[in-house]
């Protein structure tokens, strides 16, 4: 994905003329919003679906170690506290509440205190039967969350009917949810936090490193407690074009399945849509805000000089703008933080 300097002129221009076509005597703070209101794919017929046979295959695995299992504890990434989620995990793998229950959300570091409490009130409200949720930063070993997991766990199981299990005295926890929320980061904090040992689960910063249900994981001595890690598993069909996006910004889906251009776009479409200007600081960018993520890509590239030579069809090598590489920046910032504090699902919880 390129574009030579020429290219780059226009569409700076056309951006400009876009939001300079604005009334002069209006502030565009005043405006409604001068940007995008539906985020829509470029072709009617496109889908943002990823359900990869290690998936079904997973799937499958976990419910056959059910009879083993004394909790289920659900890691999701909170910046998506209420998109993406699989129905199944309630429905199915906790049999509606008959199996010990905790939702997990992961990364709340790049959520914020703020957006945590109004997450959390809107999650008690429309899913009463979520009752135990925990808020958690796999970063930091330290975190309360992290720390209040094990204890929570084993009261529950203490607590609950184990059926087959009640002479057991170990505790089996299996650990589930969609792909690259830190399933396999919190198993490794926990087993160095609680037995001092190193990982033992594999973790990657891209969805689907866990591919296959793994062996039990030790975690403490007494009670023994053991993890049973679970690769990442997605609602086999994602009707919801923003539910995609939103799983693919967050980093759930692999980007080249949607692809960083697309990705970008949707990145640009919500922060603009919420009012959420700082990337034009962020990106350096002369012109303003924008709804055009080629032109707000260009400047960006070109600023921080992205250029890449490209050979034309006439045997003519050009410098062009690497759009590619500046698409993968932008969403880099979301992901780490850089553009503040997002919850992704904060339209759904207001309206909800």
């Amino acid at each position: 994905m390129c574009l030579s300097i020429t290219t780059i002129g226009h569409l700076l221009r056309d951006s400009r003329t876009q939001l300079n076509s604005q009334p002069k005597n209006v502030n565009m703070s005043t405006l409604s919003n001068p940007f995008r209101t539906v985020f829509r794919l470029p072709s009617r017929n496109q889908r943002i679906n990823w359900f990869p046979g290690h998936m079904t295959k997973g799937m499958r695995q976990i419910q056959q170690k059910l009879r083993n299992v004394d909790c289920i504890v659900e890691i999701h990434d909170s910046r998506i506290p209420f998109a993406g989620r699989n129905s199944q995990f309630f429905e199915t793998i906790t049999g509606n509440g008959v199996k010990p229950h905790i939702l997990v959300l992961n990364k709340v570091d790049l959520l914020g205190k703020k957006q945590q409490r109004s997450v959390l009130k809107q999650l008690r409200a429309q899913q009463p039967e979520l009752r135990n949720i925990l808020f958690t930063n796999c970063k930091d070993q330290r975190n309360h969350g992290v720390l209040d997991i094990l204890p929570l766990a084993s009261k529950l199981v203490a607590e609950s009917s184990r059926f087959n299990r009640t002479q057991s005295a170990e505790h089996n926890i299996m650990i589930i949810g969609v792909p690259n929320v830190g399933k396999s980061s919190i198993i490794n904090v926990l087993r160095n936090v609680h037995l001092k040992k190193r990982s033992a689960a594999r973790v990657g910063a891209e969805a689907g490193v866990t591919r296959s249900v793994g062996e039990r994981i030790k975690i403490q001595e007494q009670p023994p407690v053991y993890m049973i890690d679970t690769p990442g598993i997605l609602q086999p069909s994602v009707t919801d074009d923003e539910m995609g996006m939103k799983l693919a910004l967050v980093g759930c889906l692999p980007d080249h399945i949607v692809g960083e251009d697309l990705i970008a776009d949707y990145l640009l479409y919500w922060l603009n849509r919420h009012r959420r200007l700082d990337y034009v600081q962020l990106l350096g960018l002369s012109s303003g805000p924008s709804d055009n993520i080629s032109a707000v890509l260009a400047e960006f590239a070109q600023r921080e000089g992205m250029f890449h030579r490209v050979k034309q069809y006439d045997g003519q090598v050009e410098m062009m703008t690497n759009l590619l590489a500046a698409a993968r920046r932008f969403i880099s910032f979301f992901r780490t933080g850089q553009l503040g504090p997002i919850n992704l699902d904060a339209e759904y919880s207001h309206q909800n």
